[in-house]
């Protein structure tokens, strides 16, 4: 199904790249929406497709569409997508996220490409950027269909949220979390709405759990820490887009529960024979989740470390993101 979209796109055209917003449903009954970019020539042959989603609260106008255009002028049919609950995707309530439902999703933009009869079924690849890395790894190691994945700044959300940053979190804090997700399940449940919060929940100098809601400031506080001055960079300046959850609005306070709930890349062995690689900056905060991933994958698996880079450069830093490597990996693989 094709819909007409108004043009909201946060990085540079490529005229030379059609694009079609399209729509497709995944098996939850969700719809959700996509920009498919198609190579030159497409339509004369059995094309390889890659799926790609990400960052985590981001939109496919975002980094996730800025790589589907670059592997389609490489000669991918190339499909990005909102993932459920958020962008111009279905699903209630909105600004929740669910880690079935969000591997789930990439399950079903491989039906839809899998559908064209420019593609090839058995040349479909899967790339995830930074929180929706892990579940493309996890729709990988279950759907077979999927030839190939590769992740970009991966984090591992579930990992994030019920272990901290770094697994900082002690029994003791992992504990106090808990106890106010339950008791904010009690205070959306009196009052038949659903607050917003903080979807990674920190603590104070004084050992005060910290769930408001992001406030974005107009400008960068000065001695920002640096991971969050990257993404305030990117979120709310260069990339900034209405639909985004990121630096625009909050998850709601609740939605941890689902990534506690479900660890994300259980089945990562089972990825091989299939290959993994991941790709992370020198300099990210978040470079351990790559590492440990590929620590955990079995062979064959590949990674990249990318000199000078932290981890949002990887997503619209054309200096920085390896796309000669992705095009190797991929046109290796499919």
């Amino acid at each position: 199904m094709i819909i007409e979209n108004k043009e909201t796109r946060t990085f540079k055209i490529d005229s030379s790249i059609e694009m079609k917003p399209v729509r497709f449903r995944n098996r939850f009954g969700i719809e959700l929406a996509g920009h498919l970019y198609l190579p030159e020539g497409y339509a004369a042959q059995k094309n390889a497709a890659i799926i790609v989603a990400g960052p985590f609260g981001a939109v496919k106008e975002q980094a996730a569409g800025l790589y589907a255009q670059q592997l389609a002028s490489i000669g991918f049919v190339s499909l990005a997508f909102d993932p459920s609950f958020g962008g111009e995707s279905g699903g209630e309530v909105r600004n929740t996220a669910s880690p079935d439902i969000f591997t789930e999703d990439y399950s079903a933009a491989v039906d839809y490409v899998g559908l064209l009869n420019y593609v090839d079924r058995e040349r479909i690849g899967v790339v995830g950027i930074c929180g929706l890395s892990g579940m493309a790894i996890t729709a990988t190691g279950t759907d077979t269909r999927i030839k190939a994945v590769a992740t970009l700044s991966m984090y591992d959300m579930s990992r994030d949220m019920s272990r901290g940053h770094m697994d900082y979190y002690t029994e003791k804090q992992r504990m106090e979390i808990k106890q106010y997700l339950s008791e904010q399940r009690w205070r959306d449940a009196e009052s038949g709405t659903y607050a917003l919060g903080n979807h990674e929940i920190g603590f104070d100098e004084t050992g005060n759990l910290l769930t408001a809601a992001m406030e974005v400031p107009e400008e960068l506080p000065e001695g920002a820490d640096p991971a969050f001055a990257a993404f305030f960079q990117y979120y709310a300046k260069r990339a900034r887009h209405p639909r985004a959850v990121n630096f625009v609005t909050s998850w709601t306070a609740t939605m941890p529960v689902s990534f506690w709930n479900f660890p994300l890349m259980t089945n990562i062995k089972e990825v091989s024979p299939r290959p993994i690689l991941l790709v992370a900056g020198e300099n990210a905060h978040s470079r351990y989740y790559s590492e440990d991933a590929y620590d955990a994958a079995q062979e064959p698996k590949d990674m990249v470390i990318v000199p000078g880079a932290d981890h949002v450069d990887l997503y619209d830093n054309f200096d920085k993101i390896p796309f000669d490597k992705l095009e190797t990996f991929f046109k290796s693989n499919l």
